[in-house]
């Protein structure tokens, strides 16, 4: 039923997030050794006073590195991907031992009877289903089980299996004990179900918020600034944060780093032609996994690299083409078979005009800006031209809207739905996505093909070109201690960029985390300079700007920009809301006569208006103003409501359900599951309260 999928979508169940989290720290075979946590002296921090032992954290972040390797296999960890295992693993923690501290309060236990009985049980608990369903049955295998379990060799395991279904247990009781505070009411139930399938008819007349005029007629004083500020403060907690200006050395591969890693795949060229098998081969060997035994087409190359590889003459059985360069690499592929691919790849060059959906203004503009593109266009402009000027698409304006070769599944269905139907050489559109209007050139369709491996050579810098450019940042490092950051970047006429804020643990834009970076910035004082900081970009010296360690964002000058937007926001809403008020209050107003009292009204109508997802056919979606629509009486006219982009006064004229739907069928399916969404809702802000008022220490280094 499309009411109870909604819903199950929607559902945040922390229940099944925190099995997850414990289930996810089990990475083992049945029938070996299982080794218990390793040992560290000290502690990662405290929950609520109780010490948490650096070992328990220590271990629950090496099985999720373990489980991320699985995941990934050959590629590396990041210092992001590694920063993010880190705060997994310390929050997965945190969250047990906040949930040890709530089975002490509702003294919640779980015999050893109970845990036998779950396991029987024709739904057992996860870990047991997990590792013996019979995926074509649906059903536990009784028998692996029964053997796993009196296997001599699963005994330790067998206790770490048990204290995960305890786990499983404590929770469930936990739930049920909350869960006994939650109830539907059949009002409930009944307006769920009328929401979701009730189609209403409507007419409205939107008022944007550009109809208020410009910005300058709202101003914002300073002291209007500081008062939102106040009152909205705890939208702008933030843990302590600095910022800084630096200037970066990037790393980028040299010549003779090229000419490297090209000489490596030469040196291999009569091993891998006479590989027995290419898979083993290319799993040694290359840089790249997956490129053995499979079907290349254009798409997998840059059109470059693609014209040589499909043009070359040893483009036959057998062949060996390359190495050639291809996106920071170069590849060797050792053809096995031509084939005709059952789907062609498409080339195409397109111009994006992007737009915001639920604002008419935006998308009227929008149209217009496409046509005016389209005019140029057959007046004889180029379209390389016209999209380095006008597309919002920044990757692909950069090369004229090239967008390369590519296959159907890779763009969204509209967009390549256009593409695919129409005749090489020709400019189709304006298409619309959710990405906004693109113009687009369609340039060729291939259905080359080749079944075979490629081997990959990452092109990297060297240790001499790293120690290269580390000598020229350590060299500005030295200047500007001497004579100040700043002016050294000026004499040297290097680019000084900003962090902007940027906590302990997180990401710095255009950075990414880097340990190093971190470290400086939390030890350093305002003003100081960093030493010559290396990360695998490259390097950084940093100037180390401003510290905050209030608890709050500080009000700068991009937070007060972003405010002084918002009020001058709500000072338009203001100003169109008594315009429209006034108009609604005479007597005997209707629709018609509020859209004549100015030129700028404009009265839409609309039917099958959804509420299940806010979209109003002919217009767009616009959920607060169908959430309105949905909640007033048929035929009467509303007040100005909130919407989208602005305000609004409407009329509903009917609402119906679709044929054949049978109100008590649906309410007796979703009666029981909303009890459980409240169920689950209820624990999962429960706990979140619990977590949010729980004094937690975090002493990791």
């Amino acid at each position: 039923m499309a009411l109870m999928t909604s819903m199950r979508d929607k559902t945040h169940i922390i229940l099944y997030t925190l099995l997850a989290a414990f289930l996810a720290l089990i990475v083992f075979e049945w029938g070996m050794n299982f080794s218990g946590p390793a040992g560290r002296n000290g502690q990662a921090g405290s929950v609520n006073g109780t010490p948490v032992p650096y070992s328990e954290y220590e271990e629950i972040y090496r099985q999720y590195s373990e489980n991320y390797r699985q995941s990934n296999p050959g590629a590396d960890i990041s210092p992001e991907a590694e920063l993010g295992l880190k705060e997994q693993a310390w929050n997965t923690l945190v969250d047990q031992k906040l949930l040890e501290e709530q089975f002490r309060k509702f003294r919640i236990t779980i015999e050893d009877s109970e845990i036998l009985a779950a396991i029987q049980r024709p739904d057992p608990p996860q870990i047991i289903a997990r590792n013996f369903m019979d995926p074509a049955t649906g059903a536990i295998d009784r028998a692996r089980l029964d053997s796993a379990r009196k296997d001599p060799r699963n005994k330790e395991m067998w206790v770490q299996v048990e204290d995960i279904i305890r786990r499983e247990l404590k929770i469930q009781k936990l739930l049920r004990a909350l869960g006994t505070m939650a109830h539907v009411t059949d009002r409930e139930v009944d307006e769920l179900v009328l929401r979701q399938y009730t189609r209403m008819s409507a007419s409205f007349i939107p008022v944007p918020y550009s109809y208020a005029g410009d910005d300058a007629s709202f101003p914002v004083k300073d002291d209007e600034l500081r008062k939102y500020y106040d009152e909205h403060k705890e939208m702008f907690l933030q843990p302590p944060s600095r910022s800084a200006e630096y200037v970066f050395f990037p790393l980028v591969p040299s010549a003779k780093d090229s000419l490297l890693a090209r000489s490596e795949l030469e040196s291999l060229r009569g091993d891998f032609a006479s590989a027995s098998s290419d898979s083993a081969f290319v799993s040694v060997q290359s840089d790249e996994p997956g490129g053995a035994d499979r079907t290349f087409d254009r798409s997998v190359f840059s059109p470059e690299a693609g014209s040589a590889i499909f043009g070359s003459p040893a483009m036959r059985p057998g062949g060996m083409i390359g190495p050639v360069a291809d996106q920071g690499a170069y590849r060797l592929l050792k053809v096995k078979q031509i084939v005709t691919a059952s789907q062609p790849v498409a080339r195409a060059s397109h111009i994006l005009i992007g737009f915001n959906p639920a604002n008419r203004a935006e998308a009227q503009q929008a149209g217009a800006k496409a046509q005016d593109i389209l005019r140029q266009l057959k007046g004889g402009a180029s379209f390389a031209d016209l999209a380095r000027r006008y597309s919002a698409d920044i990757g692909s304006a950069r090369s004229g809207g090239q967008l390369g070769w590519f296959r159907s599944e890779r763009m969204v269905p509209e967009f390549a739905d256009a593409v695919f139907s129409a005749a090489p050489g020709t400019v189709v559109g304006p298409v619309a996505t959710r990405f906004g209007l693109h113009i687009i050139k369609v340039e060729g369709f291939d259905r080359s093909a080749f079944v075979g491996s490629a081997l990959s050579r990452n092109i990297r810098p060297s240790t001499e070109t790293a120690e290269s450019v580390r000598r020229i940042a350590m060299a500005f490092q030295m200047d500007a201690k001497d004579k100040g950051f700043a002016k050294t970047a000026e004499t040297e006429k290097r680019e000084i960029a900003k962090t902007g804020d940027f906590t302990r643990n997180m990401p710095i834009p255009s950075i990414g985390y880097s340990e190093k970076i971190a470290s400086f910035a939390f030890k350093a004082g305002e003003g100081d300079l960093s030493d010559v900081l290396d990360t695998e970009r490259g390097f950084y010296v940093m100037s180390l700007t401003g510290k905050n360690d209030t608890g709050y964002r500080k009000l700068d000058d991009e937070l007060k920009s972003a405010i002084t937007t918002e009020l001058k926001r709500e000072k338009k809403g203001e100003f169109i809301k008594k315009k429209l008020q006034a108009l609604v209050s005479v007597p005997g107003a209707t629709l018609q006569k509020i859209a004549a009292a100015d030129k700028n009204f404009s009265l839409f109508t609309a039917d099958d208006i959804r509420w299940s997802d806010g979209f109003i056919p002919g217009y767009g979606v616009d959920r607060p103003l169908v959430e309105a629509m949905a909640g007033m009486p048929v035929q009467k006219l509303s007040l100005p409501v909130r919407g989208n982009d602005g305000f609004a006064v409407f009329m509903v004229q009917k609402k119906t359900l679709p044929e054949g739907l049978d109100p008590a069928l649906e309410k007796a399916a979703v009666a029981p599951r909303l009890l459980q969404m409240k169920q689950e809702q209820l624990f999962s802000e429960y706990f979140a309260s619990i977590r949010k008022q729980a004094k937690i220490e975090d002493t990791r280094p």
